[in-house]
Order: structure tokens, then sequence, then C-alpha cells
């Protein structure tokens, strides 16, 4: 039997290079699009003093992090979400290997991140997707973080409720068994979804096409996260490939 550092060790590892690998995905698919977005904040922004002599100077504020640092900050703020992500994934997966009904550990592995994709990601960015820096009020920030946060945790009791109506309705037969998790699924997220506040900063001056084009990159950069996650520790904790590394030892 493995240990519990074992197991974590291994999520540490594959976050890891998870992390460093989404990192690589947002720079080529995401960065474009921000540059894109902040010059388009910029030329908005720009605003002009009249003097007495009659001229204008453009008022202008140095950012605080210069966007080389930015690019640099985003492969180190992914790779150490991957490396949390990862122990805190070991962690579940220790938790919950036992109540996931397979024996195949490398199926569990993959079914927990399928749900953590769902419940983490797929379900917040349905209901509020991210803006680029050109959108947004920042007074409204605090409200934002809430809602999203709420509806993150309203996401994880959806899958929740979704593998509990599953189980109920297993004796039913596998039909009523796949019909009660995304039924139950779906009513929580739906019922969700009507009671939250719906927030749209988005100026009808923004190219639509741009905003889109950042919020499937943002997705595609925790999509790779998740995937690779989930198939790395997969392949970290499949006893085959174990059994394998100690007969070519």
């Amino acid at each position: 039997m493995r240990t519990f550092g074992s197991l974590l060790v291994r999520g540490l590892i594959v976050g890891l290079f998870a992390g460093l690998l989404a990192g690589a995905f947002a720079y080529t698919m995401g960065e474009p699009h921000i540059d894109a977005a902040i010059a388009i904040e910029e030329a908005a922004g720009a605003h002009t003093h009249d003097h007495d002599d009659g001229t204008a100077q453009e008022a202008e504020e140095e950012p605080l992090v210069s966007r080389d640092g930015q690019r640099a900050g985003l492969f180190l703020a992914t790779t150490l979400y991957g490396v949390a992500l990862g122990g805190i994934f070991a962690v579940g997966y220790t938790l919950l290997r036992r109540k996931l009904r397979t024996g195949n550990d490398s199926y569990a592995a993959l079914g927990l991140a399928a749900a953590g994709f769902v419940g983490i990601v797929l379900v917040p960015f349905l209901k509020y997707p991210p803006n680029p820096p050109a959108v947004g009020d920042p007074e409204t920030i605090t409200r934002r973080t809430v809602t999203y946060l709420l509806t993150l945790v309203i996401g994880l009791l959806a899958v929740w409720a979704g593998v509990a109506a599953s189980r109920w309705a297993a004796r039913y037969g596998d039909l009523a068994r796949l019909a009660g998790g995304v039924g139950a699924f779906l009513v929580t997220i739906v019922a969700a979804y009507l009671i939250l506040p719906a927030i749209n900063e988005v100026p009808g001056s923004f190219p639509a096409t741009l905003l889109w084009q950042f919020r499937f990159a943002s997705l595609g950069t925790q999509a790779t996260l998740w995937l690779l996650l989930g198939f790395g520790y997969a392949a970290a904790v499949d006893h085959r490939l174990s059994r394998q590394k100690v007969r070519t030892a």
C-alpha cells in the first residue's frame, strides 16, 4: 500500500509540470489577447489637460509591474498554482479513493480530475466568464470575487449532488443512474444560476471577438492544467507502471 506521503509527493510533482505547461499555453494563447485589451484600455483612458498656453499634455501612469515582469510572473503563478492544486488533489484522492466505485486507481484519478474541472472551473466559467483587463469596474471587484467564489462552492456541491443521486438511482438500473446524476447536477446548477445576480460590465464598444478569444484562452489554460493533472496523476498511481519499473530494476 502506498503511504500518504508518497501520494502527496506525486501530486506535487505532477502539479509542478502541469502548472509549467499550463503557463506555456497561457503565454502562447492568452498573452496576445491581453496585450490587445490593454491597448484598447490605454486608448480609451488617455486624456489631456489643457494649459494656459493652449498646449496639451497626456497624463500617463507607470504600471507597478512591467509587461515583461507580468509575463515572467505568469509562469511563476501557474507553477505555484499547479503545485498547490496537485497537493490538494492528492489529499482529495487519498480521502475519497475508497468511496470511488472503481478498482482501477487510474480511473479513480481521472474521474476525480474530471469532477474537479467541472465543479471548480466549468460551472463558474459559464456563469461568470473572465474578462480581459480593459473590462470591469474596479469598484465592483469585491462583489465579483464573492459571487465567483460562491459559484465555485455551488459547482462542487452540484457535483456531489450528482454523484449522490446517481448512486441512489443505481438500484433502478444504469439508465436511471445516469439520469439521476445528470438531473441532480443540472437542477442544482440551474437553480443557482437563477438566484445569483447577473454581472455584465462589458462595454458595447469592446470587440466581441477579442473578448471571447480571451475567455477561451483562459478556459483552455485551466483545461490544460486539469487534463495534465488528471492523466499525470493517473499514470503516477498506476499499479501496472509500478510493477513494470520493479521488473526493469
